[in-house]
């Protein structure tokens, strides 16, 4: 089966244009399920804005395609310039089906005016943090709600990466498929650390944003802090400074790791690196408004850290059936902050089978595998 991956190359989200080295997110996992499954052909197509210099394989069933779009042909046209530039590539390529993956940009809708057998993921449920968050109108996450209404009522099928997600895109789409996402095969090949730290530390991991609630967790170490507790907050993600919550919130952050030290801000982390810190740490803390999935949630169980987190979304799903992960109410920031404190005061463990149960859910070739059913119904039931 030939398979064409529409997704975004991590180069162009961050205009890294002279990495050599593409990424591709959540998808890198997928991606290197299907490597291990040679009767595949996967063809990855990403567009840029400025010219890269590529891989043209990254397995060796996998091959990387980047397309030159002038920035006309991005948002500001509805990525009339992606959607051709892709058309043009997929008709030299003849896909038996083509795979969009997140409907945040250009894929979705490309993969919709491919001209070939079609599906879509779902890895942020852009009409729901619209509405959330009040997106206002002609903003990026006004627009991209629209598109997003727009693509799933005409594509085959969405799959959808937790019980959220689907109750979300059912009412709008033909059919709909749980498949959730993959982890890297990193998390699961370097050794288990043994036993607790002299110290507890607390990971929260995410982008720097109101949806995770930086500043909310900040209120909660200071909460810790004040009861006179042993422990390190580290906050680990991608920080925009020129977002005033971010502003805020590194501010914040630096006075206290300059004053207290009881919180510090660590920056953006490779997978290897976050492995690491992981590894050091004793529990994740993870409280997001709105959560499609929550994979970092998956990754810090996978290295068996302990985990704190509101009821929210995907997190429900990666943490159901996970012996001693705590999930509290969304909103009830008192009941996390005294389950914190007891969990400190009783030596900060972390958990023991956390990463047995991962391993069995979520490894890359487990989820590539249940990607080719289901392509494999969509192309049968075309036929």
């Amino acid at each position: 089966m030939k398979i064409t991956i529409l997704t975004t190359d991590s180069r162009e989200h961050f205009r890294d244009y002279s990495n050599p080295n593409p990424g591709f997110g959540a998808p890198a996992a997928l991606l290197e399920g299907f490597a291990q499954l040679p009767e595949v052909e996967i063809h990855v197509v990403s567009c840029v804005q400025r010219p890269v210099v590529s891989p043209e394989k990254i397995a060796p069933n996998i091959f990387y395609h980047s397309l030159l779009v002038p920035k006309l042909g991005w948002l500001r046209t509805g990525y009339q310039g992606c959607i051709r530039a892709t058309r043009r590539k997929l008709r030299e390529l003849k896909p038996d089906i083509v795979h969009g993956q997140g409907t945040e940009r250009d894929c979705a809708l490309s993969a919709v005016f491919s001209g070939f057998p079609n599906v879509l993921t779902i890895h942020g449920n852009m009409a729901e943090l619209a509405r959330l968050f009040k997106a206002p109108i002609g903003s990026f996450h006004w627009l991209a709600a629209r598109l997003e209404n727009f693509v799933l009522p005409r594509t085959a099928g969405v799959f959808c990466n937790s019980a959220y997600t689907e109750s979300l895109v059912r009412p709008r789409a033909r059919q709909v498929w749980r498949a959730p996402n993959a982890l890297r095969e990193a998390f699961f090949l370097k050794a288990l650390p043994d036993g607790n730290k002299s110290r507890g530390i607390l990971l929260h991991v995410g982008t720097v944003c109101e949806n995770k609630q930086q500043l909310k967790m900040l209120e909660v170490a200071r909460s810790l802090h004040r009861r006179k507790l042993d422990f390190e907050m580290h906050f680990i993600g991608l920080a925009n400074t020129r977002d005033a919550y971010v502003r805020n919130f590194l501010d914040q952050v630096r006075a206290v790791e300059e004053t207290e030290g009881y919180a510090r801000y660590l920056g953006n982390k490779s997978v290897e690196e976050l492995i690491g810190c992981f590894d050091r740490a004793s529990a994740l803390v993870h409280v997001p408004v709105c959560e499609a999935f929550g994979l970092v949630v998956a990754e810090a169980l996978a290295r068996n850290l302990k985990l704190f987190g509101m009821r929210v979304g995907g997190v429900t799903d990666i943490a159901e059936g996970v012996p001693g992960a705590e999930l509290f109410a969304e909103n009830d920031w008192a009941g996390l902050t005294d389950a914190l404190a007891r969990w400190i005061q009783q030596g900060h463990p972390r958990l023991s089978g956390a990463a047995t149960v991962m391993q069995k859910r979520y490894r890359p070739e487990i989820i590539a595998r249940r990607h080719l059913e289901i392509y494999r119904e969509v192309l049968s039931a075309r036929s």
